[in-house]
């Protein structure tokens, strides 16, 4: 008897904390960015168990609409325009994680909607191999040149939402604004001249291969080739300046494990839970302080300096006009 009663004891002590820190995330995919590393490290550092959830935002946005009255999940990750849509609509709730305070402005919704826990910034990937002996180009400006012929590539602005993030860093870079994009639209008229290719998916393994020896790109990207694969990559943030683009999070409202929810996202912001984007190359929201030997994969903190935020609710309402304007002047 005596035996029976400590096993009972023994399962109801290992079940209550898997029930009560359980926490539902959607769009948390092992395979990008890291999550894997992250879910299992709130597990064994948190204690907050979280399936993984292979949604996209756009997919998220519209199970978040259709569970609003009966809410399944606790936390939602997602780009940042995706992110601005929801609080909008009233899908989530403000909640402040330690560590909020020190998100850069403009990677962070000021009530708490949602913020930054990582970013990616637009550059320049560039195979320097298969650049047939011209020098990596360093500006945007650079790229108009007789000498890039037939080597740049970008995504299709009017479709990709990275070939739009790259005509607003050039746009910025130029003088231009959210409001004004004839400069974005001048460099990709002039751009077309020297018979850029603009394909319309990804095209991480095209610049590996050389086929695009110079491609409008998120860092991480970059990072990536030049550390696992065979070549050799490099990462240019253009002199002009770029943009960075944030992945965020939220707390959804009426969550139904809304603490375990609180105290992931807790995880997520410290600098622990923040290291651990590194794995993928990613930029921490928080300026923490990164071990030297990770450190020293980035460009250094100088080069960021020239990336800024912007206002990316404007940047999503702008963008369908861009798109249209590209396609009628510079396709």
């Amino acid at each position: 008897m005596k035996y029976i009663a400590i096993a009972a004891v023994a399962t109801t002590a290992i079940a209550a904390p898997s029930l009560a820190d359980e926490a539902i995330c959607y769009n948390c995919p092992p395979e990008w960015a890291d999550w894997a590393s992250m879910l299992e490290a709130l597990d064994e550092n948190a204690d907050v168990q979280m399936p993984h959830d292979n949604k996209n935002s756009g997919q998220t946005f519209a199970q978040l609409v259709a569970e609003k009255e009966n809410p399944v999940a606790d936390v939602a990750y997602y780009g940042v325009t995706t992110g601005i849509k929801a609080g909008n609509e009233g899908l989530v709730e403000p909640y402040k994680p330690a560590g909020f305070d020190e998100i850069p402005e403009g990677l962070k919704d000021p009530e708490g909607n949602w913020f930054a826990v990582h970013y990616g910034t637009i550059g320049l990937f560039v195979n320097v191999d298969a650049l047939g002996g011209a020098e990596v180009p360093q500006c945007f400006s650079d790229l108009l040149k007789q000498e890039y012929n037939g080597m740049v590539g970008y995504l299709d602005p009017s479709s990709a939402f990275v070939g739009y993030a790259g005509a607003v860093a050039v746009n910025l870079s130029n003088g231009g604004d959210l409001g004004n994009f004839d400069p974005a639209i001048e460099f990709f008229s002039k751009l077309a001249d020297n018979n850029p290719i603009v394909p319309k998916q990804t095209s991480f393994a095209r610049v590996v291969s050389g086929e695009i020896p110079i491609l409008f790109d998120y860092d991480f990207n970059a990072y990536r080739a030049k550390y696992e694969e065979d070549g050799n990559f490099e990462f240019v943030l253009p002199c002009e300046g770029s943009v960075r683009v944030p992945y965020v999070m939220s707390l959804v409202a009426n969550a139904p494990h809304a603490e375990a929810g609180k105290k992931a996202l807790d995880y997520i912001l410290s600098d622990e839970g923040q290291a651990i984007w590194t794995n993928a190359y990613l930029q921490p929201a928080r300026p923490v302080e990164l071990p030297a030997e990770v450190a020293e994969k980035f460009l250094p903190a100088s080069e960021y300096e020239r990336a800024q935020s912007v206002d990316y609710a404007e940047m999503e309402q702008a963008q369908a006009a861009f798109g249209e304007r590209y396609l009628s002047e510079v396709e």
